[in-house]
């Protein structure tokens, strides 16, 4: 064997690991919660601030609906331009219960900031979009944001979330549909005056009345979307 053969092999093997590398620092905390009936639908779930720990009671009742939900750390898609959302839809769909077809995509407060704002341009991917108290301050383009969006969606927002400042609050919400139902876009929206941030099961301002219809519309919004 040639020196240069030899050279020629090292460098491509070398090539080799760093994309193995390169592949593995891109796979992130994944959960997998399957259906009762072993495989279904996916329905991709980003959680917030909080992290993955305080979205698995939810998650496992939305896979007792029959879909197969896949649990990420939102935070780590905070700051991707996207890149987040789309590497984790491309993660999920690679589990073991997962049937083929789009996703739905389901995100809380951070997580479901990244969903609505980016998620919401990829009707290739994504059949439709559930957002619970998503943080939405960061989104200033309103008529930007309406032209952009394609894909269906259900937001719920606490009447009286002023976390951090002002991240996730219900008016935001409502300027978003706003500008949305002006150009003819579906963003169906459900403001609870009584509900703060994280009345999600487990959250910190749990609310038991909100949760159960919140969750509910959850159940309603993903068999039409999955239906479709």
């Amino acid at each position: 064997m040639s020196t240069a053969f030899r050279i020629a092999a090292f460098a491509a093997l070398c090539g080799l690991l760093t994309a193995i590398t390169a592949v593995q620092a891109q796979q992130k905390f994944a959960q997998e919660f399957p259906p009762p009936q072993g495989n279904g639908r996916l329905v991709v779930l980003a959680s917030g601030m909080s992290g993955p720990a305080h979205y698995t009671t939810v998650a496992q009742e939305i896979a007792k609906l029959g879909y197969d939900v896949v649990l990420f750390d939102g935070n780590a898609e905070e700051g991707t331009r996207g890149s987040g959302v789309r590497a984790d839809i491309q993660q999920a769909q690679g589990m073991p219960h997962v049937l083929p077809g789009k996703v739905a995509l389901v995100g809380f407060s951070l997580g479901g900031g990244e969903a609505l704002y980016y998620g919401s341009q990829w009707p290739d991917q994504v059949a439709g979009i559930v957002v619970w108290y998503p943080a939405n301050s960061f989104i200033h383009d309103l008529p930007g944001f309406a032209g952009r969006l394609q894909v269906p969606l259900v937001v719920f927002a606490g009447g009286k979330d002023n976390y951090r400042n002002g991240c996730c609050t219900a008016s935001n919400d409502e300027a978003l549909q706003s500008a949305s139902k002006a150009v003819g876009k579906s963003f169906d929206l459900t403001v609870y005056p009584d509900a703060n941030h994280d009345f999600v099961k487990g959250g910190a301002n749990y609310n038991a009345k909100d949760y159960a219809d919140a969750f509910q519309h959850t159940a309603d919004a993903l068999k039409i979307y999955f239906a479709n």
